[in-house]
């Protein structure tokens, strides 16, 4: 049970989440009771291959679920003390931007290609703080110089397919933070950019989290991302977490076979790579269905160690260890 002292410093808290999404074909259970918290100024990643909920979970956040499909069914999403899930449209409107700001996966589909980045970038302080247009440039140049832009004077009158992928990804970067945010969201921020360039965006956002205590929630499939900027790691597998921990406890002592596979399948200094016999490590198999989902362990038919128990009952996410959860029956 959290702690009074916890209490106070966890600034969003997921409980029981779950979001559907109805089709013909029948109902996609994309996330099923999520639970987990960020606190104030820490960064949580949220880590798990393709369609395993993490954006549907985030966006779920930021009540971004297109209805009709999409609904969330159930639980609730306390941010700073308050259920955001009883906000009216209005309410999250002056919510997003301001206290939640999510970056998304591919800045070039993301950023409006009519409209220079400057003009982008100063809505949000039009309609947050009011300023007109001027001001709103000017503080646009400042954001495109604080994420580390070369001539910003120039850039800010410049169109998105001007820009560099790296150039448009801190543009993003630059819009989400503007307000300074209270939580920043993350969805893949990395994504497509080379090792150069991921290293550079994720030490800007380790150093603006730093700079203004804003929380992170990064989501991202890379083990390295997750190493790299964050403090605890939320695993989810098929809609659903399957384990969370410290970073270091993830990487040390991994207890969810999902977890295992995952950091087996980085390659290791000293392998050698012949022709044709790769010694890459794969998880073998397919992600369940999400509409006619198994009974069991959703990674039963996955697992290498499952036994019938795992087949027949579904495991609860259940405390290992201080500060370590996980959903497996032979996690013990």
């Amino acid at each position: 049970m959290m702690n009074q002292k916890t209490t106070e410093q966890t600034l969003l808290s997921i409980k029981n989440l779950s979001t559907y999404f109805h089709t013909p074909e029948g109902v996609i259970r994309a996330v099923e009771g999520v639970n987990f918290d960020i606190l104030k100024g820490a960064c949580l990643g949220v880590l798990g291959e393709s369609g395993c909920g993490k954006s549907v979970t985030a966006l779920s956040i930021m009540q971004l679920i297109p209805s009709p499909p999409g609904e969330i069914s159930s639980g609730s999403i306390q941010f700073a003390g308050k259920d955001l899930l009883r906000f009216s449209s209005r309410q999250m409107r002056s919510i997003r931007g301001k206290e939640i700001s999510m970056i998304f996966q591919e800045p070039m589909t993301s950023l409006n290609p009519v409209y220079t980045v400057g003009n982008q970038i100063g809505e949000t302080y039009r309609i947050h703080e009011g300023l007109d247009a001027r001001q709103a440039k000017e503080k646009s140049i400042e954001m495109l110089s604080l994420v580390g832009i070369p001539s910003p004077q120039k850039r800010v009158d410049e169109y998105p397919h001007q820009l560099s992928g790296g150039m448009r990804q801190r543009v993003m970067i630059a819009m989400a933070i503007g307000c300074q945010p209270k939580l920043l969201i993350a969805d893949e921020p990395t994504t497509a950019l080379d090792v150069t360039i991921q290293a550079q965006i994720l030490d800007l956002m380790a150093g603006l989290q730093e700079e203004m205590g804003m929380s992170i929630m990064m989501i991202t499939h890379d083990l390295g991302v997750i190493a790299e900027i964050s403090d605890k790691v939320v695993v989810m597998y098929a809609g659903q977490v399957v384990e969370q921990s410290s970073i270091d406890e993830l990487f040390k002592h991994p207890l969810h076979p999902y977890s295992r596979g995952l950091l087996n399948s980085i390659p290791k200094l000293g392998d050698k790579f012949v022709r044709g016999k790769q010694p890459l490590r794969e998880i073998s198999g397919q992600v369940p269905d999400l509409i006619n989902l198994p009974s069991g362990c959703l990674f039963a038919s996955r697992c290498p160690k499952v036994e019938k128990k795992c087949l027949e009952n579904v495991p609860q996410l259940i405390e290992i260890a201080p500060g370590h959860d996980v959903r497996c029956w032979l996690a013990g």
